[in-house]
C-alpha cells in the first residue's frame, strides 16, 4: 500500500484499508461458540426465526457494531490528541477523560440510573475531568504541563472511583461497577448504540473533515495563520471531539486501553505522520483491531474475558516491537 505524493492514500490502499474492517465484522459474525458459515450470515439478515437469523441480528451484530464504532473512535481520539500535542505517547487519556468518563459510569450504577443514566453521567465526568486538566495547565499547551496536569486529574478522579467502589453495595453494587470498568462489549445493544453510536460517529466526522488541518496543529499561532487556519480554533474542535468521542467511548462499553496508542502508531509507522492518511487509516485499522480482539474475548473459552485485558496482552508487545524497529 503505497501513498501519494501529496500524502494522500493510493487507490489500492484505500480499498484495502476499507475491506478490512468490514472483513473483520465478518470474520466475527461467524466465529463464536456458534459457528457459522459466510452463507449462512448472509441468508440470516433475510430474517426469520432460525438460530442463524438470532444469533446474528439480535446477538452478534450490535456487539459487532459497537466494537467497530469503540476502535474506529479511540483509534481517531488517540490520533488527534499525539497531533495536538506533537507526541506519539500521547492517548485518549492524555487529559483525564477516561478517568472522568469512568467514574461518571461509576456513580451512575452506584445511584441505581439505567444505561442511558449511565452514558450521561459518563460523559458529563468526562468534560469535567477535561475542563480541570485545562484549567490546571493553565491553557498551557506544552505536552509536559499538560500531561502532569492530566495525570493529576486522572488520579483525582480514580480515587473518587475507589471512593464510589467503597460505597458500594458489595453483593450487587461492587461486582457490577468492577466489571464495567474493566473493559467488555458484553452490554452491547441496539439502545445502546442509539444513545453512544451519534456523538461518535459525529466527531470522527469532523475529525476526518479537518485532517489536513491537523498538520498545523504544531506550528505557533503566527505560523497557522499564514495558511489561513485559526489555531485557537482548531485546538478547540480537536479537544472537543477527541473528548467527546473518548467518554461516549467508555459510557458504552468501559475503559479498553491500548486501542487509542497503539493503531495510530502502527498507522504513522505504515503511512506516515500526514494526516491526510493517518487519520483514515487509523479509523480503518481501529476498528477492525478491537472488532477481532472482541471475537477473541467471547470465544477462547467458556467464560468471556474483558477485552481490556486482551488488548494490553496484545498491545504491550505489539507496541515493544514497534518501538524497537523505530530505533
Amino acid at each position: 500500500m503505497k501513498k501519494r505524493k501529496d500524502g494522500g492514500l493510493s487507490p489500492a490502499a484505500r480499498i484495502v484499508l476499507l475491506l478490512l474492517p468490514a472483513a473483520a465484522a465478518l470474520v466475527s459474525l461467524c466465529i463464536g461458540r456458534i459457528s457459522f458459515t459466510p452463507a449462512e450470515v448472509f441468508s440470516a439478515f433475510g430474517g426469520g426465526d432460525s438460530l442463524a437469523a438470532v444469533t446474528v441480528l439480535r446477538l452478534r451484530l450490535p456487539r459487532i457494531l459497537t466494537a467497530l464504532l469503540v476502535g474506529a473512535g479511540l483509534s481517531a481520539a488517540g490520533c488527534a490528541f499525539q497531533a495536538l500535542f506533537a507526541n506519539p505517547l500521547a492517548t485518549p487519556d492524555t487529559l483525564g477523560v477516561a478517568s472522568g468518563a469512568s467514574f461518571g459510569a461509576a456513580f451512575g450504577i452506584l445511584l441505581g440510573f439505567g444505561m442511558t443514566g449511565i452514558q450521561l453521567t459518563a460523559l458529563a465526568a468526562g468534560a469535567l475531568a477535561v475542563a480541570l486538566t485545562w484549567l490546571a495547565g493553565a491553557g498551557r499547551r506544552e505536552f509536559g504541563a499538560i500531561v502532569l496536569s492530566g495525570i493529576m486529574i486522572g488520579s483525582l478522579f480514580s480515587a473518587l472511583v475507589s471512593l464510589v467502589k467503597y460505597t458500594a453495595d458489595a453483593e450487587s453494587q461492587l461486582p457490577a461497577i468492577t466489571y464495567f470498568l474493566m473493559g467488555s462489549l458484553q452490554s452491547s445493544g441496539y439502545r445502546t448504540l442509539l444513545f453512544g453510536a451519534p456523538p461518535i460517529l459525529i466527531c470522527c466526522t469532523v475529525l476526518f473533515l479537518l485532517r489536513w488541518r491537523m498538520n498545523l496543529l504544531p506550528l505557533s499561532e503566527d505560523e497557522a495563520r499564514a495558511s489561513g487556519v485559526r489555531l485557537s480554533r482548531l485546538r478547540a474542535a480537536v479537544v472537543v471531539c477527541a473528548t467527546v468521542i473518548t467518554a461516549s467511548c467508555v459510557a458504552m462499553c468501559g475503559q479498553v486501553g491500548w486501542v487509542g496508542l497503539l493503531v495510530p502508531h502502527a498507522c504513522r509507522m505504515k503511512f506516515g505522520s500526514n494526516h491526510l492518511s493517518l487519520v483514515p487509516a487509523s479509523l480503518c485499522v481501529g476498528a477492525a483491531f478491537l472488532t477481532l480482539v472482541d471475537t477473541a474475548a467471547r470465544s477462547v473459552s467458556a467464560a468471556e474475558i474483558p477485552v481490556s485485558i486482551l488488548t494490553a496482552l496484545a498491545g504491550a508487545p505489539l507496541f515493544i516491537v514497534l518501538m524497537r524497529r523505530t530505533d
